[in-house]
């Protein structure tokens, strides 16, 4: 058995070494490897296999540490090979439609490594790594060829090494001469006399009938190769002699084709292929894109810190003599100052114990705020409460939580590079300081200076001061630089006065909100956790009562076993593991089968995540009783505000269980009752304001239900006959076409014939021109700007627009759509909690904004100001944007968030 040994190590290692890698055949393997289901951006771009690939390669990378590299390809499936036997690989599966364009961008984040890829028309990968092994040996290096396929296992040798992966792409076996003996009783010059004889069934290569390698591997030996088994196989004994003399024509033709070519012309050498700096700045491009966060940080983690400088600049960091503090502040009044504030920025229990102010790009200071004297405390804490005096900072509200918890009040930011960074790139999936330097600094965030990279780095004068000291002193550098790199690309990209606005005031409004929290009744939050758990059991024992035994409920295996092999259902969608058990898929089959296994393994899931959330809701309540979510301005591409750590925008609405939930969120001590106020259907408003149909405005005006309305319209009926069936029908439809939603997915959703679903899409437009007219200007707009932009401006890039990738060009296609009409509506929320907000305190209202869940609002209103706050709320949600329709709001009251639902 072929033995896994550990990897010559530099020290170890006395030639230069080159790693050859099989592209496709190591995608491949990752895309198997890993369920694509799990790897996927999202705007839908399956990644399973790059992200597979890339992390053997990194493996590989970070244990070999070779000297050179290079990735071979194959150029198509037509080769010298098929045309000289056009059954060769012929039974291979078509491709995955999943794996369909995972390649290139394989091949795009090879070319941030600066690694080169290698191909030749009418040949396979084999031979290009065929030939640079050869041409690599000669000039004296020791080579380890990556792949899945057996046959580079006749180019071991003493100097060459194939690494063949056993399982997916992490468990990879070194097979040297020694070990390819073991395995199949030949060396490796004589494997693909051994394959020619036994058959390769991937290449579609039969062998010899009732010949396996043991067999092979005995002939081999005792004839001296595969010339002398065909010279002797008329003395061949048996039926194995009778059937190889049957085949022979099979077996000269498979050793033909198994035959590694090693002497073709290629586009590079093998000096072509020593290792390079890399990209760093497209590296992190390409990873955003494809939302690797974690997988680029293993790489760079790889990558030494040089000692030295390059491109760097001279930091005097510095802790003020006790007393003169002030005198520093004072000195530099009028200039924006960049800060730096390290802490626990968490909204019930923030504190900050440390601070660093940088002014221009050589000097700051750093402060321990535990050892400050009191006259210096008093200096920076109204420096840092005082709005007249402008401070850049990444992540404001972090910062405001952390000083809060040490008793100062944050004001004045005139620049936030984290929103900065994410208003001229929403759809960049990392905006940490330290990717920010390097994107846009070139810089990375260290403390000492590189004298050979191709990267400055920011080079500490240690002054004295505490290692933590320093990186705040580097950060806070590195926001000074990219404010001004950032104003001016926000400038360009036309998002500078909605960062003025908008995004930097709500930090504020946000920051309140988290720090009030929400009141929640703990006792009905823990009976609902147990009316969860029972119905779980519940579930599950109806679940096992049907089929007789128990299983693992939320096991996929054992779902299938008792769907697919025990009950015989209807198979799902086909995945590596066998067929998918995901909620759509469960939910369609119990649609069509109504089987009562079914029935209970559903509601089994729904209790079970309906306890979860109840769980950690249970889990989030602070000391002061209530749950303190946090908000997040930087997630959603659209504009969005998320919420997380609990996710409150996510507590379910649509199912009396889930309403339930909502009645554990109350009003507080002190206080009347809860506020809820909403947008009533907004993103259509949105829809008619930015198309201008005539008819959809005329919907809105008319003050009748708009999706009878519109479907009396489309289906030639008076309002009053319009059935339920046929409003839910334009409902759907009217909802999807913001989505980008085709006939398709409308047959799907409404369970009707695509047909059905394409003439009622025809109907609609002929009513409703001009929303058709909008959706398709608005993509072929994006398309020649590269952007779509929101009511107030707010523009999100779309690339992909323009790609070779369908699949990546299509859900562009559909952002495209969708962007504006999200995005308007994210931004007129923010507005009006803005308005809401400085509403409250300017005129010295007691009730306080607590939560923002998507379009609604929820306030907690003081004794006797209901209806002042009602009027007041209705006014700016209503006055928020100006639209060619009203903009509708429902408000409700009560002493539960469920109650005050409306």
């Amino acid at each position: 058995m072929a033995a896994r040994l550990a990897p010559v190590t530099d020290a170890a290692r006395t030639r230069p070494l080159l790693l050859l890698v099989d592209g496709h055949s190591m995608a491949y393997r990752a895309f198997f490897a890993l369920p694509v289901e799990n790897f996927s951006t999202t705007t839908g771009t399956p990644t399973n296999a790059v992200y597979g690939f890339t992390s053997m390669l990194a493996n590989l990378l970070r244990d070999e540490r070779p000297t050179h590299v290079g990735v071979a390809f194959d150029v198509g499936r037509t080769t010298f090979r098929t045309q000289a036997y056009p059954a060769y690989k012929a039974t291979r599966e078509t491709t995955p439609t999943e794996f369909v364009g995972q390649v290139p961008l394989i091949k795009e984040i090879l070319g941030t490594l600066r690694i080169p890829t290698v191909e030749k028309p009418d040949y396979e990968a084999d031979d290009v790594i065929a030939t640079l092994a050869r041409r690599a040996v000669a000039s004296g290096m020791d080579v380890l060829v990556c792949t899945g396929d057996r046959d580079a296992f006749q180019l071991v040798s003493d100097a060459v090494t194939v690494l063949y992966p056993r399982k997916g792409v992490s468990d990879l076996v070194r097979f040297t001469p020694e070990a390819v003996t073991e395995k199949y009783g030949v060396t490796p010059e004589c494997y693909p006399d051994l394959a020619a004889l036994v058959g390769e069934t991937s290449d579609n290569l039969p062998g010899v009938p009732g010949v396996g390698p043991k067999t092979a591997a005995k002939w081999i030996t005792a004839y001296g190769g595969l010339e002398g088994v065909l010279a002797a196989a008329s003395t061949v004994p048996g039926k194995a002699g009778e059937n190889l003399r049957a085949h022979l024509d099979q077996v000269r033709m498979n050793r033909g084709l198994n035959r590694a070519v090693d002497d073709l012309e290629l586009p590079v050498t093998v000096d072509e292929l020593a290792a390079q700096p890399w990209d760093r700045e497209a590296m992190h491009r390409v990873f955003d894109a494809l939302e690797f966060r974690v997988l680029r940080e293993r790489l760079l983690a790889m990558v030494p810190e040089e000692a030295g400088e390059a491109d760097g600049f001279d930091l005097d960091v510095s802790t003020p003599a006790s007393g003169t503090l002030g005198a520093w502040l004072d000195a530099r009044r009028g200039r924006v100052l960049a800060l730096e504030v390290t802490g626990r920025s968490t909204p019930a229990r923030g504190d900050a114990w440390g601070l660093a102010i940088a002014d221009g790009p050589g000097e700051a200071i750093s402060l321990d705020l535990t050892d400050l004297s009191p006259a210096d405390e008093g200096a920076l804490a109204a420096w840092l409460a005082d709005p007249a005096v402008p401070k850049a900072v990444h992540g404001a509200k972090d910062a405001w939580h952390a000083l809060r918890g040490r008793g100062l009040t944050l004001a004045g930011i005139e620049f936030d590079t984290l929103l900065a960074a994410y208003l001229c790139h929403p759809d960049q999936r990392s905006f940490d300081l330290a990717d920010l330097a390097v994107r846009h600094l070139r810089r990375e965030l260290r403390t000492q200076a590189s004298d050979d990279g191709d990267q400055g780095a920011f080079e500490l004068d240690l002054g004295g001061s505490s290692g933590a000291g320093h990186q705040a002193a580097v950060r806070a550098a590195a926001v000074g630089e990219l404010t001004q790199v950032l104003e001016d690309e926000l400038a360009d990209r036309g998002a500078d006065q909605l960062m003025r606005d908008l995004e930097l005031p709500l930090v504020g409004v946000l920051a309140d909100m988290e720090t009030l929290g929400i009141a929640v009744d703990v006792e009905h939050l823990t009976s609902l956790e147990r009316g969860f758990a029972a119905a779980v059991a519940d579930a599950a024992a109806e679940a096992f009562a049907v089929i007789g035994r128990e299983v693992n409920l939320g096991s996929p295996k054992q779902l299938q076993e008792v769907l697919f092999d025990d009950l015989q259902m209807p198979k799902t969608k086909r995945i590596k593991t066998g067929y998918t058990t995901d909620a759509a898929a469960l939910q369609d089959l119990y649609e069509r089968t109504q089987h009562p296994f079914l029935a209970h393994l559903l509601a089994h899931r729904d209790a079970s995540r309906l306890r979860q959330t109840v769980e950690g809701l249970l889990r989030s309540v602070a000391d002061d009783g209530r749950i303190h979510t946090t908000y997040l301005q930087t997630i959603a591409a659209t504009g969005r505000i998320s919420s997380t750590d609990p996710n409150l925008q996510n507590i379910p609405i649509r199912t009396e269980e889930g309403r339930r939930i909502r009645r554990a969120f109350v009003v507080g001590a002190g206080y009347e009752s809860l506020l809820t106020a909403d947008y009533s259907q907004i993103e259509m408003r949105i829809m008619a304001h930015l198309s201008g149909d005539e008819g959809l405005i005329e919907a809105f005006r008319s003050g009748e239900d708009l999706h009878r309305y519109v479907g009396s319209r489309v289906f030639g009926v008076p309002t009053d006959e319009v059935t339920s069936a046929m409003r839910s029908k334009i409902k759907a439809m009217s909802y999807g076409l913001a989505y980008g939603l085709s006939s398709f997915g409308l047959s799907k959703q409404l369970t009707i014939s695509v047909g059905e679903a394409s003439a009622l899409m025809d109907d609609y437009f002929a009513r409703f021109g001009g929303v058709r007219d909008y959706l398709a200007g608005v993509v072929d707009e994006a398309r020649r700007t590269g952007y779509t932009a929101t009511i107030l401006g707010r523009r999100r890039y779309l690339p992909d627009l323009t790609s070779d990738n369908r699949q990546r060009r299509e859900m562009a296609e559909r952002m495209a759509l969708n962007a504006p009409i999200q995005g308007s509506a994210a931004d007129l929320i923010k507005v009006a909690m803005l308005g809401v907000h400085r509403g409250l305190r300017e005129e010295g209202l007691a009730s306080r904004l607590l939560l923002q869940v998507h379009d609604e609002l929820v306030l907690e209103v003081a004794p006797g100001e209901r209806e002042v706050v009602e009027a007041l709320v209705r006014r700016e949600m209503a006055g928020a944007g100006d639209l060619a329709v009203p903009l509708d709001v429902s408000v409700g009251t009560g002493s539960s968030w469920h109650d005050a639902g409306h």
